[in-house]
């Protein structure tokens, strides 16, 4: 693993302690150290805590804004290609601690994607769980999957549900996750 990177905070930022998922106020000038910069947000310890950070609040961190995933206009057109983005953009989703997105995971358990009537665009339901059921985490890893399936250009509405049944495994994760995690 490589040393995270050291950065002073360049102005007051929202975050949310890990893993409790408590909203805090980081202070301009503090250090934080960059332990994770996947799917768009940062994980930091800043005095020796964990905190979760949007990326669009990059800058603060001294960095520049990560773009929002998003489709290209007008496409995609058939419920197959909307549910192929959604499982992509799913995988732009991380929980803050683990290094590995959630899908790869087996943290989501099923993907609908339903046209709505009269128009050209999708309603799209997902059913995911977490690592444990006391994770505090898990609203804004939900709250993180939603805004990113909401963002691609043919998708109207989103729904995602935590479940907790089956109880999620190791057995769930993908070769690769394992692989990542040290775990094969």
């Amino acid at each position: 693993m490589s040393t995270p990177d050291k950065v002073i905070l360049k102005r007051d930022v929202e975050a949310a302690v890990v893993p409790v998922g408590t909203k805090v106020t980081l202070v301009a000038g503090e250090t934080a150290y960059i332990t994770q910069a996947l799917g768009g947000t940062y994980s930091v310890v800043v005095n020796g805590n964990m905190f979760r950070i949007s990326g669009a609040d990059a800058e603060a961190l001294g960095l520049e804004a990560s773009a929002r995933p998003a489709s290209a206009p007008g496409k995609p057109q058939t419920r197959e290609e909307v549910e192929q983005e959604v499982w992509s953009v799913l995988q732009t989703c991380y929980d803050p601690e683990i290094p590995v997105n959630i899908v790869d995971l087996g943290l989501v358990y099923d993907c609908q994607v339903m046209p709505v009537a009269g128009s050209s665009t999708y309603r799209v339901d997902v059913k995911m769980t977490l690592t444990a059921p006391g994770c505090g985490m898990g609203p804004v890893i939900q709250q993180d999957a939603q805004s990113k399936v909401l963002g691609l250009e043919n998708v109207e509405e989103v729904n995602v549900e935590l479940v907790w049944d089956p109880p999620w495994n190791q057995a769930m994760m993908t070769e690769a996750a394992k692989l990542e995690l040290g775990l094969l």
